[in-house]
């Protein structure tokens, strides 16, 4: 479609004309809807889900990360091995991507449908609102690693700044973005590298980061207090601080891959998708690497290299960008493949198409799915619940987590067949189109 507002400038309308009405949009069929979004944020909720419940661990020996623990047996080990490698620090790019994206989409439908630009972005900018009121309200009750408030942070101001502008505008500031993320974050772990001083960034001795999410406190009111405040920091601390540092760069991709419809229409951007999934990977998985094999001790790394400010955990944040959009292009490049595959036979695989579909109907439903995690695993895991963190070990607490994505595959496909919205989603679309 062509935009009338590409230079982001268009004049108000007369003083004295009424505002006009927003038109909410007719509800997306599921026919209609593009599959590769939606089962990106599906596959996404597994991976966020054995990332949080991680940290509930409670009576688990941490890493000088504060990220995995170091107990447990070489089943254990492996799977800390492959979250530090494929997990930690690669779900948040590809879920910031997802959120831009989607936003994007969002935008383009509302003005499709006849609202006015300034219009759409009143629409959005409530939304962030809404999630951010969301977020600390998840923090507080369940779960301290929310991240709806700090992408309802960034999505409120990176929405009122850049939805409006010009492709070039959004070109030059992804490159500026990406410059800010080299120079802030990488530039002094590749110094420190070239001096051999690993050590010299980080510090082993902080508190590690499972602290934060106020697992082991025996009491609900205490734990909340902890929550809540790492949910404001995360939301009005660390969410500005990704502006100055460069890291709403993945935020701004996924707002001019939607221009393109990449996810949309996969068949138009193969060769892009497959570089972005070799390479991005590859970035992703061997900056990682080093971190992965200190943990398990099979590198011998200064402690305060392996801290959360240390050089190893920035190392994995920033080649995460790559992960993440690794991950995404597969799931696109799967999409298509998939496609073709119905084109070419009559019939497929009943179980394939239920989980296909299963797995959709996940994140079509992503805000709901990813708050009833939080519901199902916190009361039972932390100390203030029943407190089966104590008993489970990193292999376990994997098999846990997998199970509770489940129990929100098996609800949303319900919903699906039935045609229902999320319950969290049809509230705050209610509340958006107030």
């Amino acid at each position: 479609m062509t935009f009338d507002t590409q230079d982001g400038a268009h004049s108000p309308p007369p003083p004295s004309s009424p505002a006009p009405r927003i038109p909410r949009p007719a509800s997306v069929r599921s026919g209609e809807r593009a599959l590769a979004p939606d089962l990106a944020r599906g596959i996404m909720l597994l991976f966020i889900v054995l990332s949080n419940t991680a940290f509930h661990l409670w009576r688990s020996e941490y890493g000088p990360s504060g990220w995995q623990p170091v107990t447990g047996g070489r089943l254990d080990h492996a799977v800390q091995f492959a979250m530090i490698t494929a997990l930690d620090l690669r779900v948040y790019p590809l879920f910031a991507f997802l959120f831009g994206y989607g936003m994007m989409q969002l935008f383009l439908r509302l003005t499709a449908t006849g609202a006015e630009p300034r219009g759409a972005v009143r629409i959005l900018r409530r939304r962030s609102l809404l999630l951010i009121v969301i977020g600390l309200a998840h923090s507080a009750l369940l779960m301290a690693g929310d991240i709806v408030g700090y992408y309802g942070v960034l999505s409120l101001v990176l929405g009122m700044i850049f939805l409006r502008r010009s492709d070039r505008a959004l070109k030059w500031w992804i490159a500026i973005g990406a410059a800010q993320l080299v120079l802030v974050s990488a530039q002094p772990v590749v110094s420190a590298l070239l001096r051999g001083e690993l050590g010299s960034l980080g510090d082993a001795g902080a508190d590690p980061g499972s602290a934060a999410y106020g697992a082991g406190e025996g009491s609900w009111l205490a734990a909340a207090g902890t929550r809540l405040a790492t949910g404001l920091f995360v939301t009005f601390t660390a969410a500005p601080f990704s502006l100055i540092g460069g890291g709403y760069v993945i935020f701004l991709l996924g707002f001019w891959a939607a221009r393109r419809r990449i996810l949309e229409e996969p068949a138009r951007h193969l060769p892009l998708l497959r570089r972005t999934a070799v390479l991005g990977i590859a970035v992703g998985w061997l900056g990682a690497l080093p971190a992965a094999l200190a943990h398990i001790g099979a590198l011998s790394v200064p402690e305060d290299a392996q801290s959360e400010t240390g050089a190893l955990t920035v190392l994995r944040e920033v080649t995460g960008y790559g992960a993440g959009l690794g991950y995404v292009a597969v799931v696109a490049l799967f999409v298509h493949w998939w496609s073709g595959r119905a084109e070419r036979a009559r019939t497929k695989a009943v179980m394939a198409v239920t989980a296909v579909t299963a797995v959709s109907a996940v994140g079509k439903r992503s805000l709901s799915c990813y708050l009833a995690h939080s519901l199902l695993f916190a009361p039972l895991l932390a100390a203030w619940g029943l407190g089966l963190g104590a008993h489970l070990t990193s292999a376990t607490m994997a098999l846990f987590a997998v199970g509770v994505w489940l129990v929100t595959v098996a609800g949303s496909y319900a919903l699906e067949r039935r045609g229902r919205r999320g319950p969290v989603e049809a509230v705050l679309r209610r509340l958006m189109y107030r």
